[in-house]
């Protein structure tokens, strides 16, 4: 039997110190607490403004350089890097587990996630980066995907790994450098389980800067002025927040910031299918889930088999520490996040919701909740929970609900459930989501998909798969002619 490999991870590594290509020590850190225990998990270095525009600086320098790597030689980068998230797999899932809150599932499929992250930017390398265009006799006319030069990453709790990684991975691999700024309750997972990846992967110092930081570290990188393109995701408050400050700076910006999905269950839908479906959509990973199911409408005819499935899943669904690998759901990430959740239920209820299941919590373990009689008005309908909450809006008809469904700000994901494909087409294509999954739930994603949504749910673009060249490069023309040649001035 093989041993088992040297941990990839040392705490020693990013106690006080951010990640710049090397390791550098800083004046500023804090503490992560993690949300199943309330334990310090570890302590990191903490960026402030001037920290970033240091780190911008570096990764413009770095950038002109890494033009000069052959393909090939920037490909091998990413394929040493997918080994080493496979070869420490178990170890870095159980990190993201236990910093996230997450079950020990959740923290294997980010790696695994990870990996395929991976693979695919190795092929971007090698992959045509532009066209022949037609022109004048003597002339040569093409047009070239350009990197964009510095991208600057602000990423999120839930899935800080993929939700990091699938920008870092492919803007490096079209030939930009990164800065990312981490949420500062996950910045090893989100930022520097990336760093001792790619450190020992081999990529060149100064491409990637790893900086936990606050609000101001944020506005610094979003309003540095050799960072030309952000990459957010998070929430629509801060989204609007960042949109503003790069189109003053003339930016080019990637907002994913979630939204009110809908899963509609049609009349004919088989009961207990459909249960699991919302069951699993509203409560994955707490429903800290950007594609979470907020609004769960079936048909009238078929919502008191629905709820009374959902009760009793949401009665007997384990709750706990996700990291032990025995439970169902961890806790939510924090006890802001937690008051938020639970206020957005008690304010519902009080306008009318009925309290099936759930509704309390200890710690921050919020236990699996059922609402009914949820209608427009209602917190719960109008915004996204972020929390464990199946909300059940009950509907008379498919136009009622295509028309309920549609009734938000914007809409990252949908799902429709029915016997009757032909149905089921019919409902999915009068659904202004950016994502839409016939006879499956709302929280759908892989690493080869364009992943975005109109509205609320960011600004109309999408990241991942085909969409990765036209976000992180430019068009560039360029003309050859074989001597230069008088005009008439």
């Amino acid at each position: 039997m093989s041993a088992p490999p040297t941990p990839l991870l040392d705490p020693a590594r990013w106690q006080r110190h951010l990640f710049r290509g090397r390791w550098e020590e800083t004046a500023h850190g804090t503490t992560v607490i993690e949300p199943a225990t309330g334990a310090p998990l570890t302590d990191v270095g903490l960026a402030s403004a001037d920290d970033v525009a240091t780190s911008v600086q570096a990764a413009v320098a770095a950038q002109a350089e890494w033009l000069a790597v052959p393909p090939r030689e920037r490909a091998e980068i990413f394929r040493r890097a997918a080994s080493l998230f496979q070869q420490h797999f178990d170890e870095l899932a159980r990190m993201v587990a236990r910093e996230t809150g997450g079950v020990l599932f959740k923290g294997e499929h980010e790696v695994r996630e990870a990996i395929t992250l991976c693979h695919l930017a190795a092929g971007m390398p090698l992959q045509a980066q532009g066209q022949l265009l037609p022109s004048a006799p003597g002339r040569l006319s093409i047009a070239k995907r350009a990197p964009l030069g510095v991208i600057g990453v602000i990423s999120p709790f839930n899935f800080p790994l993929i939700l990091t990684l699938r920008t870092v991975a492919p803007a490096l691999a079209a030939g930009n450098a990164v800065v990312v700024k981490p949420d500062v309750r996950t910045p090893v997972s989100g930022g520097f389980m990336l760093a001792r990846v790619f450190e020992e992967a081999g990529l060149p110092a100064g491409l990637l800067h790893i900086l936990p930081g606050g609000a101001e570290a944020g506005e610094a990188l979003v309003t540095a002025p050799q960072v030309p393109m952000i990459a957010f995701t998070g929430s629509p408050a801060v989204g609007r927040r960042i949109g503003e400050l790069a189109g003053r700076h003339l930016k080019k910006v990637s907002l994913e910031l979630g939204g009110a999905n809908a899963l509609v269950i049609l009349d004919d839908a088989d009961l207990d299918v459909a249960a699991s479906n919302a069951a699993w959509g509203a409560w994955l990973h707490q429903g800290q889930i950007c594609m979470a199911a907020n609004r769960i409408l079936v048909h009238a005819s078929q919502a008191a088999g629905l709820l009374e499935r959902l009760v009793d899943k949401a009665r007997h669904l384990p709750v706990g520490d996700g990291a032990s690998g025995q439970v169902a759901l961890g806790p939510l990430i924090d006890a802001r996040q937690l008051q938020r959740v639970h206020g957005l239920v008690q304010d519902s209820v009080a306008a009318g919701a009925r309290l099936l299941a759930g509704g309390s919590y200890e710690g921050l373990f919020y236990q699996p909740t059922v609402l009914s009689g949820v209608r427009p008005g209602m917190r719960v309908f109008d915004e996204e929970i972020f929390g464990p909450v199946a909300s059940v809006i009950t509907v008379d008809s498919e136009e009622e609900a295509i028309t309920l469904a549609n009734q938000n700000q914007g809409g990252l994901a949908a799902g429709v459930i029915s016997a009757s494909l032909a149905r089921a087409m019919r409902v999915a294509g009068r659904l202004r989501q950016g994502m839409v999954h016939v006879n499956d739930q709302t929280v759908n994603d892989e690493c080869v998909n364009p992943f975005g949504g109109p509205g609320i749910a960011g600004n109309g673009t999408s990241v991942g798969g085909p969409a990765d060249w036209e976000e992180y490069t430019q068009w560039k023309w360029i003309t050859v002619k074989e001597q230069a040649t008088p005009y008439p001035f």
